[in-house]
């Protein structure tokens, strides 16, 4: 699934490509992508005419800002969004297409239609689901080691646990937890609420690190995803610890290894990741 770094990157992507665009009509050829309005046709015809002004993002959802709309995106597994002229064939999987005036089209493809769309009126984004519970955007200001203190304060979950929750960090997944905790010298299972002030202030240092040479690399292109133009990220080639099982460590040489933690893979290094103390930044 496309974590924050992936959905920033095509966040600009689409922000060059389609910002200023009118909207002439849509086509939905999967309703259930489409989640709010339940009519599909009501959601087509709603859009008509608007202009997209600008695209953000809130953890790992994109938000099209348009006229007296927004549109709130999440990719899920393998959705992607393309721009096409209106006579390039049309691809297999493709479910929802945004037909401009000036003979574009921005088309949403997704194999596994997983995908949402809801589409909102503008300011009234954030009052319910699917944002209204989502936790500290750890690219933000307000994203202090303090404030993620707050939120990890008490808890006996484990902390990749912790950090996988969307309604405590926004945008982080599997594969920048793993790198995060590494580089953090922290072990996946210590209890989120045991950190000292100074290992707090070290993972705090680490995510946001992490997530911004990731955005800079253009996310990871683990498996499918690509930005709006079709072009891979390049993160994955700085992963230190992610899918590297077996590997020996960077820092010390120990064999990388591989347990589940809250049902998800998890890569971490015995010997840099001691339970319940926090090592060396990496």
């Amino acid at each position: 699934m496309p974590e924050l770094p992936e959905v920033e990157t095509v966040r600009r992507t689409l922000n060059t490509l389609i910002a200023g665009k009118q909207i002439q009509r849509v086509t939905v050829s999967l309703p259930r992508i489409v989640r709010r309005p339940e009519d599909p046709l009501l959601f087509a015809a709603l859009l008509e005419g608007q202009t997209i002004r600008g695209i953000e993002r809130s953890g790992k959802f994109l938000r099209f800002n348009l006229d007296g709309w927004v549109i709130v995106s999440h990719l899920r597994m393998e959705g992607r969004y393309g721009l096409y002229d209106s006579d390039d064939p049309v691809e297999k999987h493709t479910h929802v297409i945004f037909h401009f005036t000036d003979g574009t089209e921005l088309r949403y493809r997704d194999v596994r239609q997983f995908g949402t769309m809801d589409l909102l009126p503008s300011g009234e984004e954030f009052a319910g689901a699917p944002l209204h519970k989502l936790g500290l955007e750890p690219l933000a200001p307000e994203f202090t080691a303090q404030a993620l203190g707050a939120k990890l304060a008490g808890k006996k979950t484990r902390l990749k646990t912790v950090l996988l929750n969307q309604e405590v960090v926004a945008g982080i997944g599997n594969i920048y937890v793993d790198e995060t905790l590494f580089r953090a010298g922290l072990h996946p299972e210590r209890a989120a609420g045991s950190l000292s002030s100074e290992e707090l202030e070290r993972l705090h240092r680490c995510i946001v690190d992490i997530l911004t040479e990731a955005v800079a690399a253009g996310g990871s292109s683990v498996k499918s995803y690509v930005n709006g133009q079709g072009e891979s990220g390049s993160f994955q080639d700085q992963h230190r610890i992610y899918g590297r099982k077996g590997q020996p460590c960077h820092n010390c040489g120990t064999p990388i290894e591989r347990m589940v933690v809250g049902g998800r893979g998890t890569h971490y290094c015995p010997e840099c990741q001691r339970p319940g103390q926090g090592g060396d930044e990496a």
